[in-house]
Order: C-alpha cells, then structure tokens, then sequence
C-alpha cells in the first residue's frame, strides 16, 4: 500500500512569504515559456478553425440581412480594410431574423415535430437497448458473441447503404411513409447498436453480488432490473439517451426521403428551404440554427456530471 510522502519543512531561515515571492517571480517566465511555445500556437490555430465558422452564423444570424457579404468595400480598398472585411461583424446587430423565422415561417411546428421524434427515439431507443444490453451482460445464450459482433459490424458502415432498404422496408411494406411512427422506428434502429455497446459495458462494471443477494431475499429478474440496475445505470443511460437524441434531432437525409408534407417536416428538413435554388435566406438559416442548437445545449449542461461518469465508466472493467 502506497503511503503519502511526509510534507517536505522549511529549511531553517526560509519563511513563506519568501518563498510566495519567489514563486511570483518566475510566474511571468513560466507564462511566458508556455505561451511561446509550439503547443500553444497549435492550440490557438485549432482554436481558431473551430470558432471563426461560428462566428459567421452568429453574426449572419443577427445582422438582420439574407446576403453572404457583411461588409461592402469601396473600389479602392486597401489591405488592411480587406483583413478586417474577414471578420464576421455585421454592421449593425438586430433580432430582425429571429423574429422572422419564430412569427412569419413555420418554424415553431417543425421545432414541435422534431422533439416529438427525438423525444420518443430517446424513449424507444433506450426501452430496446438496456434491456437487450443486460441480456448481453448478465444471460450466456447461444449466438451471444455473434450477437455482440454483429451490432459492431453495423456500426462500420454509413447509414446511407440502409437507405434503399429502410425505404422497401417502412413504405412500401409497413405502410409507414409520411409518418413519425416510421421515422422514430428507423432512428430507434440506427442508433440502437452504439446504445447497447454503451450499457453493456456499463452493466459489466456493477458487482453481480447485488443480484444475488436480491434473488436469495427472492426478487425476480425484472424487479432486480427496475429496481437495482437501472437506478445504478444512471450516468450509461444519460450518454445513450443524448446520442438517441442527437441522432434524431440532427439527422436530415432519412428525414427528407420519408416525410413529403411541410407540416410534418422536421427542424432539419425545414432548414433547407431557407438555402435552395430558388432562395438564399442566410440570416433566416443562420437563426434557425441558432435556435436548433439550443436544446441540445441545455441538454449537454443538464447531464454534464452524468456524461462525464459515464462515458469514463464504461471504458474500464473493474
């Protein structure tokens, strides 16, 4: 068993306030040494690719005009006002194209549609895979394996080659085209083999001794998965439940094929009409998803201290 190293004294003569100036003393070089450094430049060039995309949409989102160009440069510009044409700063900030997207566009029920399928994909999705992940984890069952491989092998290929099938599968054969019922099946699907990775290697971390202990106290299966699993299972669930989320608020190509009415159009699907052939609304598309974006936000700020335990959980078996 490793012991704490004993806390090192003072040498005779040294007091704190001595050794706080010191430390205050090397600060700025230390500082200094790690913002110079090549570590530093990289963060700072990575930083910037990610961030200067965003920029734009905020500001085309609140300039409160449909064109790409934020600023207009006279004939005879020079360098330096072309550098500064590169930032995304429009030339006045407004809610012109919020409040346009929110009152004169049907926005608001595309919002609706897609949280009612996102919601119920998060519902079906983690119906379907914790109790298919705890079959996995706790059952031996011929053709567990291949089971477990096959959800593995799905994951290796775009969800575009299910196209075609989905499509002869849900139209044609369930009848299910233009409804929310076949876009939640379809996004239940997709998402349920990364769903059952993700718990499965969860439930093999939790102790079987609670089990046990609550079968001899004569529980059955099932009340031993309400009850004790899924309670236990919380920060697992949390990550799987915002991936099946993810996966059907952000998701467009299926949403397109299957939905033809506008007034069942998904936030996605509904964007696209804003940037077409016939029409380039950018501040409209760029406040759309602004306000798209929200509620994953919320999401992600909600289960943080879930999504943090569980993604790290249920990487180590122990």
């Amino acid at each position: 068993m490793n012991t704490p190293s004993p806390r090192r004294s003072l040498p005779a003569g040294e007091r704190i306030w001595q050794r706080a100036w010191f430390a205050c003393r090397q600060a700025p070089t230390r500082i200094a040494r790690d913002v110079f450094s090549w570590r530093f430049a990289l963060l700072v060039f990575a930083s910037l690719v990610v961030i200067y995309p965003l920029l734009w949409v905020v500001s085309l989102a609140f300039s409160g005009q449909q064109s790409l160009t934020l600023v207009r440069l006279p004939e005879n510009a020079g360098v330096g006002q072309q550098l500064l044409a590169l930032l995304p700063l429009p030339q006045q900030w407004t809610l012109d194209n919020f409040r346009a997207v929110l009152t004169e566009q049907p926005f608001l029920r595309w919002l609706g549609n897609s949280l009612i399928v996102a919601f119920a994909t998060t519902l079906v999705g983690l119906s379907l895979s914790c109790t298919a992940a705890y079959a996995f984890s706790r059952f031996r069952f011929a053709g567990r394996a291949r089971g477990m491989m096959l959800f593995l092998i799905s994951q290796m290929f775009p969800a575009v080659l299910m196209l075609i099938p989905l499509y002869v599968i849900v139209v044609q054969w369930l009848g299910l085209g233009n409804s929310w019922l076949g876009l939640i099946l379809v996004y239940s699907i997709t998402a349920l083999p990364f769903c059952v990775w993700m718990l499965k290697g969860y439930f093999d971390t939790l102790p079987y001794e609670i089990e046990e202990s609550a079968l001899l106290e004569g529980a059955s299966r099932w009340t031993i998965f309400i009850r004790i699993i899924l309670p236990l299972a919380r920060p697992a669930i949390a990550v799987t439940g915002l991936f099946a989320f993810m996966t059907a608020w952000n998701e467009f190509i299926l949403a397109s094929i299957f939905m033809d009415e506008e007034s069942r159009y998904t936030v996605p699907v509904g964007l696209r009409f804003f940037v077409s052939d016939y029409a380039s609304e950018w501040g409209y598309f760029a406040a759309g998803s602004i306000l798209v974006s929200l509620p994953v936000m919320l999401l992600f700020l909600a289960l943080q201290r879930s999504l943090v335990s569980g993604l790290s959980a249920g990487a180590v078996k122990g």
